[in-house]
């Protein structure tokens, strides 16, 4: 059996699931229980800690299985969207609620306590996030567990974008966040995942495993809209034969250069491209 990935396997010493039973060592084994993630985004960390590092974000709508929550209010469980495993704030998770209907289709939109825009917003979604829409009144929907989104902001969750680098390029200047997801903060996948996920592509959280479950190798380059360069550690996005964009911490954001200064620089600390790889509905 090939050896599981740990930051997909829900497993540690001490507890693991009861799904993974005679699979690897545990002190116990214990049945997850549904979640759904009912702030904007929430952080899943390396450790219960809100010092400890940020591995990747929750958005609102996504279900997490989680199999203990801790006395100081941790949530240790696994993201059913890309199987990231982690720990979260369990004051960020519910039990499920309403299935979602709409998702965040704004790279950014407010929620407001009624529906008015002169009114002050109560909350804000990132692209991405997933909402059950109640009903409608009037350019706005109000969505549980309540507040009114502009009908405008929202797409049907089985709505696709049908270019992901022209979603990316909608990240222009977002400041660069380790483990980031949305237009506060993100990194190199994280573009990459939430770009490609407006769009359906199913998509992993981090470049060592975009690198072999995305696309397929270019052996002889001719760059073209859509592709995805590899350094180690590193992925940039193709706009066209010219330039790339990327979320890096040279620039400390998501920005625009040309492929050969973007190739050189990167030489200097992260090495060689490792791969250049041609995802499926890339634009010619």
């Amino acid at each position: 059996m090939p050896p599981l990935h740990p930051r997909l396997t829900p497993a540690r010493p001490d507890l693991a699931a009861r799904s993974l039973q005679g699979k690897v060592a545990a002190e116990r084994f214990v049945d997850g229980a549904p979640r759904e993630v009912i702030d904007p985004q929430v952080p899943l960390r390396r450790a219960p800690s809100p010092e400890a590092p940020l591995d990747t974000e929750a958005l609102m709508g996504e279900r997490v299985t989680v199999y203990e929550t801790s006395d100081e209010g941790w949530a240790w469980g696994q993201l059913d969207d890309d199987g990231y495993v982690g720990f979260m704030p369990a004051n960020g998770l519910v039990a499920p609620g309403a299935p979602p209907t709409d998702r965040v289709s704004a790279l950014r939109t407010l929620v407001f306590p009624a529906p008015s825009f002169k009114l002050p917003p109560i909350g804000a979604l990132p692209l991405g996030a997933r909402v059950a829409v109640l009903r409608t009144e009037g350019r706005f929907a109000v969505i549980a567990p309540g507040g009114f989104v502009p009908v405008q902001h929202l797409a049907s969750v089985e709505s696709r974008e049908p270019d992901f680098v022209a979603v990316a390029e909608r990240f222009l200047g977002t400041p660069y966040l380790w483990g980031g997801k949305t237009s506060l903060g993100l990194d190199c996948s994280g573009l990459v995942q939430v770009a490609l996920t407006a769009c359906g592509i199913p998509c992993p959280r981090d470049t060592d495993m975009q690198v072999t479950a995305l696309g397929t190798e270019i052996a002889d380059v001719t760059y073209r809209r859509g592709d995805l360069i590899f350094w180690k550690g590193h992925v940039a996005i193709v706009r066209d034969e010219k330039t790339v964009i990327h979320a890096n911490a040279f620039h400390m954001a998501v920005a625009i250069e040309p492929i050969d200064q973007a190739i050189a620089r990167i030489r200097n600390s992260d090495g060689e491209v490792t791969s250049v790889r041609r995802v499926a509905g890339s634009i010619a």
